[in-house]
């Protein structure tokens, strides 16, 4: 089998392929375009010659629902809206709250909650009590009387028994299916819907919900305060008890301690102590206040310095003597000024000023021992005041215990008689707000319900133009469906294939072209030849033993395939030449390659025919790998002939130490976990680990042509105690002069 290259056209490559097998001949349908696309026409055509199946269908559903919506006795809907704002009467708020400005809003799932209140069935069942619903055949469809139809439908499961329900539940459910609450998005408010046959019912029952949703909440925080308050009248009376136990316990405690209070709420002994405390700090500072006086009116005197303390200036009898003196200067300053010192008169005004000034000390003495005695008498004092504290000290911290045990009661009553005053506040303003005939809300109506005139059920031209569309849809669909299945149904026929002329195998200048498919007509195609750049081998005739070759390379590569996971790695080894090796892989990885995904793993790098028939000749290989220098996806690339993937072993000059790591199992296990099949070029396998080749692997054995038939038995039965799980031994190893490519023949002219 060999291929040929042929170009059609100067401007663009073209590669075709010719089965060389009998290929069935397909035949194009009618409203399949030539580009493989659906034919629009031809389906636009189908639909105009079958319009009266779309038409007649639409025209009845547009009448039956027509008909339909006439005959449903209609329903008119009102609504309430109700705006949750949880506010409440400043003047009704406990004291600590008074002070506070407007409380936030209830959240989102407050609302809901709401809404979920307005659905109950207490108030579902107030409602119908208030409006008599009850009595109503629309909502009780008992009163309309006995439907053979519901009851037949209820057997088979469609719809429910009016009979088998108590006649609550019948309203309910009516009530129910009419009744609608939601909450408006981003809002706070809640809108009520009622629908019913009657507009004025509908209107009424909407409004008494809302009504019966506010009082539902004032009947719930009255009976809180209800509650509130006779718990808390219990719990004063029993406050009250404790408060005065306690109150007693206090006061005899203190009688029997000695422990009075005196002024300032303070105990006898804490007061007498400060008082002394105070008398003693005051005697201290007169006895130092005298005793320093008295020093300084001595060193005057002694130093015969002028008094000028105010306490000897005070002295009456001082004052006196010194006007005395200031009169005696005065006179011995005029006499001066006509007598000499000598003078009698001036020695008698000197002698009475000496004698003033005499008298004048010995009047200061006497002040300076007034107030040293003054000071004694403040020390003595300060002496007795001491001793009068100290004896209190030592009272009062043999009383410190009592005062402890005394100040605790103290802290227990008081307590206890706040505990009272909260309790007592709580219960008058429960008791003022259950007293309150319409205590606050948490909601208020916003809009009321109003009469409607517009039905709102049923929707008369959505489900009209609903049932026509779909009807006009689904009648053009199955119409559309049916003519896709008739164009794609298949019409195939098998043609003899013409028999192919072998050509000379060339090697185009051009890269090949993507893998595609071709069709193949009753008419042979015959490509028109263009010159060849480069002749690789010269034209061969076909032999005998050649053809024996492929078709056993054929015959093993469908056995592989048929074969599937059993041969999901294969490894190819050998007598023959590593070219031989590599050729017979190439071989029947290209044939292989027709019906999986097959990859060549090359682990000789012996042969130049693996880089010769790559995309990617400079490509890195396993080595490579197991160095860190390249990942999976720059070590794989593509046969130029075929779908077939290679790996090469490494770059020229790799070191082959790498293909000992343990690391080429795990890139071989990464493989077999991608690729359908795996084939292992191992060549003759000398340096290669057993491990790797063998472990749930089999063999095909490439022999020598001149190796005996014995040797090849014996060689089989080696490769299998070694572990392969199954041998296949080849008659002999492929040539260059008769390689050729897998695919479609084409006849070279």
């Amino acid at each position: 089998m060999r291929l040929a290259f042929w170009q059609k056209g100067k401007d663009k490559a073209v590669v075709k392929r010719a089965l060389s097998k009998p290929v069935p001949a397909v035949i194009k349908a009618a409203p399949v375009s030539e580009s493989g696309d659906l034919d629009l026409h031809a389906l636009g055509q189908a639909l105009v010659r079958k319009r009266n199946w779309i038409i007649v269908p639409t025209l009845l559903a547009l009448t039956v629902s027509l008909v339909a919506v006439n005959m449903v006795t209609p329903r008119y809907k009102s609504e309430v809206r109700i705006l949750v704002d949880g506010r409440e009467n400043v003047f009704l708020r406990p004291n600590g709250e008074r002070d506070q400005g407007e409380r936030s809003g209830p959240d989102a799932e407050a609302v809901t909650s709401q809404v979920q209140l307005l659905q109950s069935r207490d108030l579902a069942r107030e409602i119908i009590k208030k409006n008599k619903l009850a009595e109503r055949p629309e909502f009780d469809p008992v009163l309309q009387g006995f439907s053979p139809v519901k009851s037949l439908l209820a057997l088979v499961g469609i719809g429910r028994d009016p009979f088998s329900l108590t006649p609550e539940e019948r309203v309910l459910e009516a009530y129910y299916d009419r009744f609608t609450a939601y909450a408006v998005d981003k809002s706070r408010v809640i809108v009520i819907e009622f629908q019913s046959r009657d507009p004025e019912l509908a209107a009424r029952v909407a409004n008494s919900i809302g009504e019966g949703y506010l009082v539902l909440q004032q009947s719930a925080r009255q009976d809180q305060a209800k509650s509130a308050t006779t718990w808390l009248s219990g719990e004063i009376e029993n406050l009250r008890k404790k408060v005065a136990e306690a109150d007693a316990r206090v006061e005899d405690f203190r009688s029997k301690s000695g422990l009075f209070v005196g002024t300032n709420n303070t105990t006898l002994s804490n007061q007498q102590m400060g008082e002394l405390n105070t008398q003693l700090n005051n005697a201290r500072a007169l006895k130092a206040d005298t005793e320093t006086k008295a020093r300084l009116i001595r060193e005057m005197v002694q130093s015969n310095k002028p008094i000028e303390a105010s306490e000897v200036l005070n002295s009456e009898l001082i004052r006196r003597l010194s006007e005395q003196r200031v009169t005696l200067r005065a006179q011995l300053a005029e006499q001066s000024s006509t007598l000499l010192d000598g003078h009698p008169r001036i020695k008698e005004l000197k002698a009475q000023l000496a004698d003033l000034d005499r008298q004048l000390r010995d009047e200061a003495s006497k002040v300076s021992r007034s107030l040293d005695n003054d000071a004694r008498v403040a020390g003595g004092r300060v002496e007795a005041l001491t001793a009068s504290l100290d004896q209190l000290k030592k009272q009062a911290s043999s009383n410190n215990g009592q005062d402890v045990q005394l100040r605790a009661l103290e802290r227990e009553a008081k307590a206890q008689r706040d505990l009272l005053e909260s309790y007592l506040a709580k219960y008058r303003e429960a008791a003022a707000r259950e007293n309150i005939e319409t205590a606050p809300a948490d909601g208020r109506i916003i809009s009321r319900a109003t009469v409607s005139n517009l039905p709102a059920y049923p929707k008369k031209l959505p489900i009209m133009l609903i049932a026509t569309l779909a009807t006009l849809l689904l009648s053009s669909g199955i119409i559309i469906t049916g003519e896709l299945l008739r164009m794609t149904a298949p019409r195939g026929v098998r043609t003899p294939a013409r028999a192919p002329v072998r050509a000379p195998v060339v090697e185009a200048a051009i890269e090949p072209e993507p893998e595609f498919e071709i069709e193949h007509t009753s008419e042979e195609v015959v490509p028109e030849p263009v010159e060849i750049e480069r002749v690789v081998s010269p034209p061969v005739a076909p032999e005998p033993v050649m053809a024996k070759t492929i078709g056993e390379i054929e015959q093993l590569a469908e056995t592989l395939c048929a074969a599937g996971p059993a041969a999901h790695k294969v490894t190819i080894l050998g007598t023959a030449s590593a070219e031989g090796i590599t050729l017979t892989a190439l071989t029947l990885a290209r044939l292989m390659g027709r019906q999986a995904r097959v990859v060549v793993v090359d682990l000789v790098a012996s042969s130049p025919t693996m880089t010769a028939v790559a995309v990617d000749p400079a490509a890195p290989g396993l080595a490579e790998l197991m160095q860190g220098e390249a990942s999976f996806a720059e070590i794989i690339t593509r046969d130029k002939l075929s779908r077939v993937h290679l790996v090469s072993a490494g770059r020229p000059g790799f070191d082959r130490s790498q293909l000992q790591s343990p690391r080429l199992t795990l890139a071989i296990d990464a493989l077999l976990r991608v690729y359908d099949h795996v084939l292992l070029d191992a060549g003759a396998a000398a340096d290669l680990p057993a491990e790797l080749l063998t472990t749930h692997a089999r063999a095909v054995v490439v022999p020598d042509a001149s190796m005996a038939q014995a040797a090849r038995t014996q060689m089989c039965d080696q490769l299998r105690a070694v572990g392969f799980s199954e041998v296949t031994m080849l008659s002999k190893p492929r040539q260059s002069s008769d390689t050729v490519e897998p695919g479609p023949r084409v006849v070279a002219a």
